[in-house]
């Protein structure tokens, strides 16, 4: 009796990276333009499949991280996000993407890589809104990415990561307040920042302010783990109804 040998499954492996930045004191999503087959014209995030020659998920990570923002590695927040294989995700066969969440302040504007023919900042809420369409289940994608950094910013020092290497605490705020999507009390959010030891360390100089004193200015301290932990406000009853519409 002869038996068929098995053979494996054609699978094709990519990386999608979500690389959020504030620009205006607002969260935004680096998109680029499609210059190719499938959704060719359409919004995605930036990403490729790896290359031929044993190159490791995260190294190709780094590499489509480096073409599309001209950025050092070392230079920006880069973790692993998710793995999406669901077998309709893309019309080309079975791709199955790892995505990647790197965040990093002020970055520039970006240059469009080797398969797209645009790239730009886009606001993060046109995407979760579905304003703006994008290929494959790239929305899903910034969804979780977004979240991932809403929840971490509870928990962890990842904020400073939207920060220059000194910052003041007024532009601390402004990063929850964009990342979070909600205005906070600037008193509440002072002493829940400084009652969190090890969080953000003064560095004994000050930034000179339009039309006030001197705000002081910290830098990124030890502690990685933030405890307590600032725990976002719960939504309003009307931030509910916007998100029932947008789903």
């Amino acid at each position: 009796m002869q038996h068929d040998v098995w053979s494996p499954p054609p699978v094709l492996l990519t990386v999608d990276l979500v690389i959020l930045t504030l620009r205006e004191s607002r969260l935004h999503v680096l998109l680029v333009e499609r210059g190719e087959d499938p959704f060719r014209g359409m919004s995605a995030l930036p990403g490729g499949f790896l290359s031929h020659d044993g190159e490791e998920i995260l190294d190709a990570a780094h590499r489509e991280l480096s073409e599309e923002t001209a950025l050092p590695a070392g230079s920006v927040h880069l973790e692993q996000l998710a793995v999406y294989g669901d077998s309709g995700r893309d019309p080309r066969g079975r791709v199955v993407s790892v995505a990647h969440l790197a965040i990093a302040p002020r970055l520039p504007e970006p240059v469009a890589g080797t398969d797209a023919t645009d790239a730009a900042w886009v606001p993060a809420e046109a995407v979760l809104s579905g304003e703006v369409k994008l290929a494959f289940d790239h929305r899903r994608i910034v969804s979780d990415g977004i979240e991932r950094a809403r929840t971490k910013l509870e928990f962890s020092s990842l904020a400073t990561a939207f920060c220059r290497e000194n910052f003041t605490i007024t532009e601390l705020q402004q990063v929850y307040e964009a990342v979070w999507g909600t205005e906070l009390d600037t008193r509440n959010f002072y002493r829940k920042v400084q009652a969190v030891k090890g969080f953000i360390v003064p560095i004994g100089t000050n930034r000179r302010t339009t039309g006030g004193r001197p705000a002081r200015l910290y830098r990124t301290g030890p502690k990685t783990m933030l405890f307590p932990p600032l725990i976002r406000p719960a939504p309003s009853a009307m931030e509910e109804i916007t998100k029932e519409k947008e789903a």
